[in-house]
């Protein structure tokens, strides 16, 4: 079950977010409930670190990339730092 949160604002800015919301077809509990949604998941790290890997994955796929294929170029970065930190 969802819970309350109760926020004091200006009367004013109270009227406008009615007001705006009213137009885009949203009560101002509507609104709120985005923003704070959308303030968490912009400082959640790890939903971010989720969103990017599955954009990066997109892509991927959309040129064509296997799976195989991110594996194949991983080992073979790996391989070739190992190789740099022995020369050094």
């Amino acid at each position: 079950m969802a819970e309350q949160l109760l926020v004091r604002v200006d009367p004013e800015l109270k009227r406008k977010l009615n007001k705006f919301a009213t137009m885009e077809g949203k009560t101002s509990s509507q609104v709120v409930r985005d923003l704070i949604e959308d303030y968490v998941k912009r400082r959640d790290v790890a939903s971010y670190i989720d969103a990017l890997w599955e954009r990066i994955g997109k892509d991927l796929r959309s040129k064509g990339v296997a799976p195989a294929d991110v594996t194949k170029a991983v080992r073979a970065v790996r391989k070739a730092k190992a190789g740099n930190a022995g020369r050094r």
